[in-house]
């Protein structure tokens, strides 16, 4: 694409107009007069940068302007600042406040700007520098406010500095700045976080109650509620959060269920789960109707924590006041009640308050149920079947990947056969006209091979898919290759991984672990090498996994020694191996006593940039452990003797 001249123009940097940095006269100079810019275009220059993320050029290029002498009218000045500070890099800010006053002596920053900065550097640890900030605010005569000492107070009680926040507290009333509730609340964090005294903290807490009464904005109070239940979940003072739940409402300038639904989410964030339900039975009791978010928390962490029975029955109170939980809820929920308390009452249960939900996508509902079923390892084949009639009765129609699901549980369960009549129905359209695809049918040649049904397995793969109009995938002759060599066809596999080659069907990763794999597993450990040096290697197509499956091979096939060079010569050629490759090697080594070799993997992971993981000194660990044993049993059957022949020379080697 050409570009015109003008448009040219506009690709240089905003700074080209008024800096020349070729080796041509400059635009400016100090010594002949310029005519003053205007200041909104100034403005509008910096806005322009930041908005494009582009704080350090706007840094440069204020700086750069301001060394002209050319500063502009305060508001602009402080309109500037202000949106400087979005880039959260208070050092450069600063010292383009530094160079301002320099310049324009009776130029002040305003009260917010000061605020802003002392904030920024109070979060980056850095509270000396924001009570310098304070101290040349007061110097400069700008009035700090509420907000300048509730930033420092944090920013102290942040670095652990409880005493000087308690003394920048007491300087606020000597100021005559009257503390608010998120100011009380910030000490109070600092008090908690730093183990102070419980009397200390309730006082402190009993005064914040009484500064939420007196305070007009309501965002200022859920703030300090806010910030007050956090820092005691963050110490771990969960029975206070309790306390203060049972005494609600502790003021009338707060809402109750934005203070409940605090509880309840700080509970969860920290794991006490139980303990935010019992925050919900508290609620229900005073009439206080928990939001559905609250509820989806609860049950979730719930159920990802071991307790999805009280999950379920806090979602069946839930669903009394007209919750309905979300689907990742649902879902998460209904797979632990079938894979962990095998209970198909309750999930079938939770099945309809779903399908009860307005707007919900049944097919998607019934799809995760049925997933659910297929993972159980006792026979449900009954359940699955029933499911699909009752979707066929209320006219809910099963999608591809609900026939896809319901055929791989009957394929996991045993029941091949019953899948296979589902494809062929899937097959005559039965369905809706819901044809099978590729997932339908490497799913039945997973089931077959599973109980050693290879020939009517390879007959869907070569026959029926080719007929059908589908062409396997790599995917599917991955299936394919894995069950034949868990049958322990070898022979077969790599007629079929030949044929996969002939019909264009590149190999992955994932083909040649199972190839390696597999030969290895089927003592075949020579065939292996060779389709390596012939296949593998010219293809380039390996990775961790390949290498991990070539190293087990030749170590449990008696070949430490070759694993061994097999490894060095990957990294000499530029191969990076992982820490699980060299696990494998001083797995090898461990098993064979060779304690020396082991270590010296070791010494060879650490040169190559690796750190040993636990996993490794784990292996290591055992080798000394079988080494201690072998001595134990060795003395104490020399000792067995020497009792039984008293008589007997002893042989010192």
């Amino acid at each position: 694409m050409f570009f015109s001249p003008k448009i040219q123009s506009r690709t240089k940097p905003l700074t080209s107009h008024l800096f020349n940095h070729s080796n041509s006269k400059p635009l400016f100079s100090t010594n002949q007069t310029i005519n003053p810019i205007n200041p909104l275009n100034i403005s509008s220059i910096v806005h322009a940068l930041c908005d494009s993320y582009r704080f350090a050029d706007a840094h440069s290029f204020l700086t750069g302007f301001l060394s002209f002498r050319n500063v502009p009218d305060e508001r602009t000045c402080n309109v500037i600042i202000a949106r400087l500070l979005c880039s959260k890099t208070p050092d450069v800010t600063l010292r383009v406040v530094n160079q301002i006053i320099m310049l324009k002596p009776c130029f002040v920053p305003s009260v917010v700007n000061f605020n802003r900065l002392i904030d920024q550097f109070c979060t980056g640890l850095r509270v000396r520098v924001g009570h310098m900030l304070l101290l040349k605010m007061k110097g400069m005569g700008q009035w700090p406010n509420v907000v300048t000492y509730t930033s420092l107070i944090d920013g102290y009680c942040g670095i652990g500095e409880v005493g000087v926040a308690r003394k920048v507290f007491d300087e606020m009333s000597e100021w005559g700045v009257k503390a608010n509730s998120l100011t009380f609340s910030v000490l109070i964090g600092g008090v908690v976080c730093n183990k102070g005294s419980g009397f200390e903290r309730w006082l402190l807490v009993e005064k914040m109650w009484k500064s939420m009464d007196e305070e007009d904005d309501v965002l200022v109070n859920h703030a300090a509620f806010t910030n007050l239940i956090s820092s005691f979940c963050r110490a771990g003072l969960f029975k206070s959060v309790f306390d203060i739940a049972e005494k609600m409402p502790e003021c009338k300038n707060i809402n109750d269920g934005f203070a409940y639904a605090q509880m309840i989410d700080s509970l969860c964030r920290y794991g006490r789960h139980h303990g935010a339900s019992r925050i919900v039975y508290m609620m229900t009791k005073r009439g206080c109707v928990p939001s559905s978010v609250s509820y989806n928390s609860i049950i979730h962490g719930l159920t990802k924590n071991g307790g999805y029975l009280r999950a379920y029955q806090l979602l069946e109170q839930a669903v009394e006041t007209g919750y309905m939980p979300s689907e990742t809820t649902y879902k998460i929920l209904i797979e632990r009640l079938c894979l962990e308390e095998y209970d198909l009452v309750k999930a079938k249960k939770l099945l309809d308050i779903m399908l009860n939900k307005e707007g919900v996508d049944k097919a998607r509902v019934y799809n995760i149920y049925l997933r659910a079923l297929s993972q159980i390892k006792t026979d449900v084949s009954t359940e699955l079947l029933n499911t699909l009639v009752t979707m066929l009765e209320t006219r809910c129609h099963p999608d591809v990947v609900t026939l896809n699901t319901v055929i791989n549980g009957f394929c996991k369960m045993g029941k091949v056969d019953d899948g296979i009549k589902v494809l062929n129905d899937m097959v005559m359209k039965k369905f809706n006209f819901c044809t099978p695809d590729s997932v339908t049918f490497t799913t039945i040649i997973s089931g077959l091979l599973s109980i050693g049904r290879t020939k009517e397995a390879l007959d869907i793969l070569f026959k029926l898919m080719p007929e059908k109009g589908f062409h396997p995938n790599v995917i599917t002759y991955n299936v394919v290759l894995r069950g034949l060599f868990k049958l322990n066809l070898a022979s077969e596999a790599m007629n079929v991984f030949k044929r996969m080659v002939d019909g264009g069907v590149d190999a992955d990763c994932t083909t040649h672990a199972i190839m390696i794999g597999g030969l290895c597993e089927c003592d075949r450990v020579d065939e292996a090498k060779v389709f390596w040096d012939d296949v593998i290697w010219p293809s380039k197509v390996h990775d961790s996994f390949v290498y991990s499956a070539m190293v087990k091979g030749l170590c449990c096939g008696g070949k430490f020694n070759e694993a061994c060079d097999f490894a060095y010569e990957l990294v000499d050629c530029g191969v990076r191996l992982n820490v699980v490759n060299y696990n494998i090697l001083i797995e090898g080594a461990c098993k064979l006593g060779l304690k020396k070799d082991a270590y010296q993997i070791v010494g060879e992971m650490r040169k190559n940039g690796l750190v040993p993981d636990a996993v490794t000194w784990r292996i290591i660990d055992k080798l000394h452990k079988k080494k201690v044993i072998q001595t134990v049993k060795s003395d104490y059957s020399d000792n067995h003797f020497q009792n039984a022949h008293p008589n007997a020379p002893l042989v010192v080697l």
